[in-house]
């Protein structure tokens, strides 16, 4: 099973932390992944500069919005 952490430290929920995490939601539901794929929140992954950031499986990526998390989403759990 793959892990999507979503940080909702001070900095990325401000930043709209919660919303990515609803449109992964709706994805992973779109896409009938709701059973490969854990989505959960974290705090703080160290990037609080660099807008929200969430890790996945292990790996950091940062600047994601309700806008561009689509396109994260099918390049990095749908090709995948």
């Amino acid at each position: 099973m793959r892990t999507i952490s979503v940080c909702v430290g001070s900095s990325c929920h401000l930043m709209g932390a919660y919303e990515v995490i609803n449109e992964i939601k709706r994805l992973l539901n779109e896409n009938n992944l709701k059973d490969q794929v854990e989505l959960k929140a974290c705090f703080c992954l160290g990037e609080c500069q660099s807008g929200v950031s969430l890790s996945l499986d292990g790996a950091i990526y940062t600047s994601l919005t309700k806008e561009n998390i689509g396109d994260f989403f099918n390049k990095y759990i749908l090709k995948e």
